[in-house]
């Protein structure tokens, strides 16, 4: 049954980005409705479930949702052996033990979450209207619903750079605690990977919209590979699939009517260009949000601009950065048909020629593991 609804922060969506940001916003004394289009946190999966340890390490310490460490990550060039990273540290997360938990917190902080409950229309005046009718008008609305985003699209923020992924779960043969990562030049504008997961794997590639014909049988070719090399299972336990946004920022305030705006995680395009990697933005950038929303609702008419500021202070240089050597990589399709060997390390985060003329702490850190290998 459809019915109006005025409220102080309407949340589209409730990933890591949503969610975080309607346990913020609750906290700081606003009242909050978060809205998602699936009926369970986290389901289905969508997601190669590793998180970097580069960004914001602290965030996931003590997580219940960490399925394994991982302390390296092997490169593979063409046919060429593994180039190693050591020390480069993150985590594999159960994701919809991780959605579910961060859902658990905004419910625990006073934010109201509803579930199978998809956007239909933004108006240009920012009400918003559910699929079973129901009229939401609010003072400020966080599209944290993902990279084809209704809100984001409606605000004319949309992503318009996209890749297109597909993963499978299989068996890991033996233990594994690093990220195997394939480039290859079949591969266009993306790669391919094994996350260990305990005794399973996600194996996975992704590649430029225009080439999603060939994700399945690149992954298919990848996955026999690995199991005439006794790496992993022939048997698939899941699939999954879907789009990263990998074209930058895409703007992270706007005005509809009398509406504020606010964009967060992959519906900002705050995923990394090169290596797809978004949870970590997204619960910072949604925890941001939040507070944003509930300052702006309690009169503080500079907490938009100070909120675009402090994503941009975040991950402004290395989403430019990423950004740049992405379409370098892509450039080179253009003009050379296919990139060489060499091109394609130019392109990826563990070799220096990625760094070159960078002095990040992230450039740093993987710099100074090279040296140490």
């Amino acid at each position: 049954m459809s019915a109006d609804i005025d409220i102080d922060v309407l949340v589209c969506g409730l990933g890591p980005a949503g969610a975080s940001a309607a346990a913020m916003a609750a906290k700081a004394g606003a009242n909050v409705l978060a809205v998602e289009r699936n009926a369970r946190p986290g389901l289905p999966v969508q997601c190669a479930e590793f998180v970097p340890m580069m960004i914001g390490s602290e965030l996931f310490a003590g997580d219940d949702a960490r399925v394994q460490n991982i302390d390296r990550m092997l490169t593979f060039v063409e046919d060429d052996r593994a180039d190693l990273t050591p020390d480069f540290r993150g985590y594999m997360i159960d994701r919809a033990r991780f959605d579910a938990d961060l859902v658990e917190q905004a419910r625990l902080a006073g934010g109201e979450c509803r579930f199978a409950s998809p956007v239909r229309t933004v108006s240009p005046d920012g009400a918003v209207q559910l699929a079973d009718g129901t009229t939401i008008r609010a003072r400020i609305v966080i599209g944290a619903d993902g990279p084809h985003s209704p809100v984001g699209k409606a605000a004319g923020l949309a992503n318009r750079e996209l890749v297109e992924t597909r993963q499978i779960t299989v068996d890991l043969l033996s233990p594994h605690a690093g990220t195997d990562i394939f480039l290859h030049p079949d591969i266009v504008g993306g790669y391919a990977w094994l996350f260990p997961k305990g005794k399973v794997c996600n194996l996975g590639l992704g590649v430029v919209a225009a080439r999603k014909q060939k994700l399945k049988p690149l992954l298919d070719a990848l996955h026999a590979r690995l199991v005439a090399e006794g790496r992993v299972g022939q048997k698939i336990h899941a699939h999954t699939g879907g789009a990263i946004p990998v074209g930058g920022n895409t703007g992270l305030h706007a005005i509809l009517g009398e509406t504020g705006i606010l964009l967060a995680g992959d519906a900002a395009g705050l995923t990394n260009p090169v290596t797809g990697a978004g949870i970590n933005a997204a619960v910072i950038s949604g925890r941001l949000a939040g507070e944003t929303a509930a300052a702006i609702v309690a009169g503080d008419g500079e907490a938009a601009q100070d909120y675009v500021d402090e994503i941009d202070a975040l991950f402004g240089r290395s989403l430019a950065l990423a950004l740049k050597r992405r379409r370098q990589l892509l450039d080179l399709y253009a003009q050379a048909g296919t990139p060489t060997a060499q091109q394609m390390r130019g392109g990826w985060i563990a070799y220096s020629q990625y760094w070159q003329d960078d002095d990040t702490p992230a450039a740093r850190g993987l710099e100074e593991a090279r040296m140490t290998a």
